[in-house]
């Protein structure tokens, strides 16, 4: 395979990483919490801890990736307007980051008791490939800018895959149980680096329209004029839901276009609905049985306050 990124020239030579000193306050730390799982999973130790299993331990792990990910997303540092103390958005993620740590060393802890594989196996084998694909960094290759990073990086995986006889496939890789949306802007950027692409941010817009358009006109007059979930026959269904469905993947689609997380951004997008329903709620002292024209001012009224604050 030719190499997807020209070499660095002599006079730049790549060094290796040196590992961090015994004393870096990081892996004394680190020193720490390793002990304190140890402990947790001794014979004597926690029985919870102790009934854990590789199984167990995934949807715990899906758990804390998600709470760290709303820790990060409770907060903008670009925003001068951001109510959030720094200090305690700091303690929070910190704290998020050290639980999602902990459920990784657990995992590793059950692996070596099991005889599978310890916590310095799978930190070496990431050390490893994270060097094996930095070659820009830790090699002779140079990269200009993060697009010729992501497109080495793909090369490299790919060229991986296919030594190990595993699925070569521009969209390998990406996990069946990721969040929709997550999954979605995954996909788009690996096919945008395999070359199936957009020539720009239009073009992706453009297809959202079009998926729009195709919806609206598999939409029948049944569906348009209910109130709540109309009564239609299979096949229309089928139609309905294969066309939202494309309506959703392009919304992810162009979100990966234009740099964003789909997934963040619908998180916050709930998260906005809440606040302001909850504020017309109030005002209407929970009567929500009232002419539609009256729920939408005090909607518009809702969204201008939370608006202010939010």
């Amino acid at each position: 395979m030719a190499d997807p990124a020209p070499r660095r020239s002599p006079s730049q030579p790549a060094e290796l990483p040196e590992p961090a000193a015994a004393d870096d306050p990081r892996v004394l730390a680190l020193r720490r919490l390793v002990g304190v799982v140890d402990r947790l999973r001794a014979p004597d130790g926690c029985p919870w801890d102790l009934e854990q299993t590789l199984r167990s331990m995934a949807p715990h792990a899906l758990e804390e990736a998600h709470e760290l990910a709303e820790a990060i997303d409770a907060h903008d540092p670009d925003d001068q307007d951001d109510p959030n103390d720094p200090d305690d958005y700091a303690e929070q993620v910190a704290g998020e980051a050290g639980d999602l740590l902990l459920t990784v060393l657990l995992v590793c802890k059950i692996a070596e008791q099991e005889g599978r594989f310890d916590l310095g196996r799978a930190a070496q084998a990431t050390a490893d490939k994270l060097i094996r694909r930095h070659p820009h960094v830790f090699g002779d290759v140079h990269a200009a800018d993060s697009r010729a990073v992501l497109d080495n990086w793909e090369a490299i995986k790919k060229a991986e895959r296919a030594e190990q006889d595993q699925d070569t496939s521009a969209l390998a890789g990406v996990p069946r149980a990721m969040p929709a949306l997550l999954r979605a802007m995954r996909v788009s950027a690996k096919a945008v680096t395999a070359g199936f692409r957009w020539h720009d941010v239009q073009g992706a817009l453009g297809k959202l329209r079009e998926e729009v358009d195709e919806l609206v006109q598999d939409l029948p007059p049944a569906a348009l004029e209910s109130l709540g979930r109309p009564t239609l026959d299979g096949e229309t269904w089928a139609r309905i839901d294969h066309e939202l469905g494309d309506v959703l993947m392009a919304g992810a689609f162009l979100a990966s276009y234009l740099g964003r997380d789909p997934e963040a951004l619908c998180r916050r997008a709930v998260a906005r609905f809440e606040r302001r329903f909850r504020s017309m709620e109030s005002a209407l002292d929970g009567d929500l049985q009232r002419d539609l024209e009256e729920l939408l001012e005090a909607w518009r009224v809702a969204k201008e306050q939370v608006e202010e604050v939010s």
